[in-house]
């Protein structure tokens, strides 16, 4: 009679996963992919082939090349730039829907990185920019994996005991924009995304973007191993990376990107001036809050009255960016929408 039991028991589970009217489990498979790329690109285009095929909740593991386009063994393998790993095709994805890009996994693949001792002028006075002398030159940086730092190689003596804590980071993640709209350059921003260069999209971020084609057309690259606020030599520590993304696709529209930590949720207003930028993040977070939340506009002006807090995201030529960022025990006393 045993084999009966454990026939009868089989059977129960399976039932047990099943709606209705099916006859086979309600099980979902998602999927990783290993992905060697072997192409990298310099714009955000809707009409690159796609590299790779992905399914909601699917998981993409693979790498991206440094923004002069060299990977981890110190080979060229792009054009300079910021070039791209991608594009992904996410089954599903329509316009009007939003890609949650999960950044499961960012691993430094090699033991340097380059940047300049440049700035922008977007953080110069006229002054300051006509007293900067002998700028431009690249800088190379030993990256200490055991002791987790960033180390100046060969560096002048006002630099000689300067090290900064590693962070590893995406500074560019982007869907495609619409179809028909000029392909932008990965020096680009937009309600698309491009070349955010905010440091806080790091592991265990989620990043979202609205899809404006078919598949969204998922594109990353320009990782950096640490990067100041802003970005304001124009580059972070740049490096090749070891990336693994988990996406998802939400039935939700959204103007612009967003990011959620475990601590915090995060809202981007990009633009070519930190004036606009900060209007545009301020209305996207308002309008993430009152889908949210049972809100009235008056009750949203007192949250974001208390609890905002304001991060420069990008400063790099005629990008400029501003993130608002509020606490997620902010918003714990807040009534959610049905």
């Amino acid at each position: 009679m045993k084999w009966v039991l454990t026939a009868l028991l089989m059977f129960a589970l399976v039932a047990a996963c099943q709606r209705p009217g099916d006859t086979t489990p309600d099980v979902v498979h998602h999927q990783r992919h290993e992905f060697t790329p072997t192409v990298f690109y310099n714009e955000f285009s809707a009409t690159t082939p796609p590299a790779l095929r992905v399914e909601p909740g699917d998981t993409i593991r693979t790498k991206t090349i440094d923004a002069a386009g060299t990977d981890y063994e110190g080979v060229t393998r792009g054009k300079a730039g910021n070039p791209q790993t991608g594009p992904f095709y996410v089954v599903g994805a329509a316009p009007g829907d939003t890609l949650a890009v999960h950044i499961t996994r960012l691993r430094l693949n090699r033991g340097w990185a380059i940047s300049t001792d440049t700035l922008s002028s977007l953080v110069t006075t006229p002054d300051l920019a006509a007293r900067m002398t002998s700028l431009g030159q690249i800088v190379r940086w030993r990256l200490d994996m055991s002791r987790g730092l960033a180390v100046r190689e060969g560096g002048t003596a006002g630099l000689s005991e300067y090290s900064v804590p590693l962070n590893p980071m995406l500074g560019c993640i982007a869907l495609a924009p619409p179809a028909g709209a000029p392909a932008p350059d990965t020096g680009n921003i937009g309600p698309w995304g491009g070349n955010l260069d905010f440091n806080e999209i790091v592991e265990g971020a989620t990043v979202f973007l609205p899809v404006n084609v078919p598949g969204g057309l998922l594109y990353f690259g320009d990782a950096h191993a640490a990067q100041g606020d802003g970005e304001p030599s124009g580059n972070g520590l740049e490096t090749s990376m070891d990336v693994e993304v988990q996406v998802d696709v939400l039935s939700t529209s959204i103007p612009a990107p967003r990011i959620e930590s475990a601590t915090h949720v995060m809202a981007m207003g990009l633009s070519s001036s930190l004036d606009d930028a900060i209007r545009k993040a301020t209305t996207n977070m308002i309008d993430w809050l009152m889908a949210k939340y049972e809100l009235t506009f008056p009750e949203v002006s007192q949250v974001i009255g208390t609890s905002a807090e304001y991060r420069v995201s990008v400063v790099v030529g005629r990008n400029a960016g501003i993130v608002i960022k509020v606490h997620k025990d902010r918003l714990r006393g807040l009534k959610p929408r049905k």
